[in-house]
């Protein structure tokens, strides 16, 4: 049976769910968001002193103070802390049945991150990246929907199922706070829990995002990225720019032919073969349907500037398709940072001794990502333009540099009947399929380790979210009805 003609046969009673969950966000899951979002939580990539600081640590005893309040049955908590690693917060729930003595029990990992980007600049005037606000149903702020929510709907989930008095299997979460850094110190954390992890079954992952903001959308695959530093010196110091020019080749010059080797600066295509792979068909079909669905939101709920003619900047493409196709299975290239040059108001006439760009290459779900650095470094490192001084380092560890995406496995039935059930009940809407651009570098690692697994990944951010941006935000009613959808999943596990 599809999942479009699968009945609403789910196992928990919507009058009775639905009311739960709005409190829940109402009185205890909102006010607790607000509290994140006023502390400034960065991520490790972007806090070098964040054991000094404390505010990670400030979140996760936040977020398991708030948990251990809520005394669900079943439930335990630990805040884990491996030396020199972020920390970790791990709870599990054990299922309302026993199994035979020697079976597995099935399992349901449920993932989010409590760590978060940076400030950003370009907040409208009377919103911040740190003083929460609730405007027009939006809760406004850094990391509430990526995805600070994520600990506090899971365990709210959980509470509902219970409340009806549900079977469900055992449960276990995973909170951490080194995601938006990569991740790095995830795979230690999982081989430390691999035996208490046991037989997962069912991954829920609530850090991805949304088509709209009318119906469940189930993530298909997520896309790779290499980050790192492309830096080319041609001084050891700067010199008069009428001395020098003409004669020292500039360094921005010498960056851009740099660049050309990588990216087609006229359509933006990625020129290496290796950071391309074939796009599977079910992967195509399922972007036309969602670009019927969406039609031209696919692009027009970006903020775009206005035009030489005063028209919008146009995207890329004027195809829905080829465009949600570009930004999940297509490696792109963004600069997301610049050194050595100075602002306008301090730019004098000197020639510069080098210029640096931070690089941010998304790669195609099936391109490993450390693989991909390694090709990149040499390619961009080899035969300098005027025997120039060119690095590129990535970011990471030496040996694990680069994140891989991600293809979801095929649906199992029951999963397909129950997403769409939920959706259909809670949204009044079918089930939604897209693939983000984004990266998760989680769910590679646990395929890879659960090959026999299946994945839940959806999220909160859906248009104009803008999450790593200014005014971030989370639709609360949005997050209401993917709390509801969760807790009928957990309910309808086999």
């Amino acid at each position: 049976m599809s999942a479009m003609n699968a009945p609403l046969d789910l196992p928990l009673h919507a009058a009775t769910l639905n009311p739960f969950i709005a409190q829940a966000w109402r009185e205890r899951i909102t006010p607790a968001l607000v509290d994140y979002i006023a502390i400034p939580a960065k991520s490790p990539m972007f806090d070098a002193d964040w054991q000094a600081h404390g505010l990670i640590d400030r979140v996760v005893r936040d977020a398991a103070t708030w948990v251990e309040s809520r005394k669900v049955p079943g439930l335990t908590l630990e805040v884990l802390r491996l030396e020199s690693r972020t920390p970790v917060l791990f709870f599990e729930v054990e299922a309302t049945q026993s199994v035979p003595t020697g079976a597995q029990a099935p399992t349901i990992l449920i993932y989010g991150h409590l760590d978060k980007q940076p400030e950003f600049s370009g907040w409208r005037a009377d919103l911040g990246p740190w003083t929460p606000k609730i405007d027009a149903g939006k809760l406004y702020g850094r990391g509430g929907a990526d995805d600070g929510y994520a600990i506090y709907a899971a365990v709210s989930a959980i509470e509902a199922v219970k409340a009806q008095g549900a079977l469900h299997p055992r449960i276990v979460g995973l909170i951490e706070t080194c995601e938006e850094s990569g991740s790095f110190d995830l795979p230690i954390y999982l081989e430390a829990l691999r035996p208490r992890l046991g037989e997962v079954s069912l991954v829920v992952c609530l850090d991805s995002g949304a088509g709209n903001y009318d119906q469940l959308w189930l993530t298909t695959s997520l896309r790779g990225n290499v980050t790192g530093t492309l830096k080319v010196e041609v001084l050891t110091e700067g010199v008069h720019s009428g001395d020098g020019s003409g004669l020292v080749p500039s360094s921005f010059r010498v960056l851009r032919q740099v660049l050309d080797r990588l990216e087609d600066a006229r359509s933006g295509h990625l020129l290496p073969g290796a950071f391309h792979c074939e796009i599977p068909v079910e992967r195509i079909d399922q972007a036309k349907v969602a670009a019927q669905a969406l039609g031209e939101s696919v692009w027009k709920n970006y903020p775009w500037a206005c035009g030489a003619d005063g028209g919008l900047t146009l995207p890329v493409s004027d195809d829905p398709v080829e465009l949600l196709l570009n930004r999940t299975w297509r490696p792109t290239l963004s600069i997301t940072g610049v050194d050595g040059i100075p602002p306008l108001a301090q730019a004098g006439n000197v020639l510069r001794p080098f210029t640096a760009f931070k690089l941010s290459l998304r790669l195609p779900p099936l391109i490993e990502g450390h693989e991909a650095a390694v090709k990149l470094k040499t390619l961009l490192e080899d035969n300098a333009p005027y025997n120039a001084r060119v690095t590129f380092e990535p970011d990471g560890r030496v040996g694990a540099w680069g994140a891989s995406g991600w293809n979801a496995p095929t649906l199992a039935p029951w999963l397909e009947r129950a997403m769409d059930a939920a959706s259909r009940q809670h949204f009044g809407a079918p089930l939604g399929y897209i693939g983000q651009g984004g990266t998760i570098p989680l769910m590679n690692l646990l395929q890879q380790g659960f090959p026999q697994a299946q994945m839940m990944v959806c999220g909160v951010l859906g248009p104009k979210s803008n999450a790593h941006g200014p005014n971030e935000f989370l639709h609360l009613d949005y997050a209401e009805r993917l709390t509801a959808s969760v807790a009928q999943v957990i309910a309808a596990h086999p």
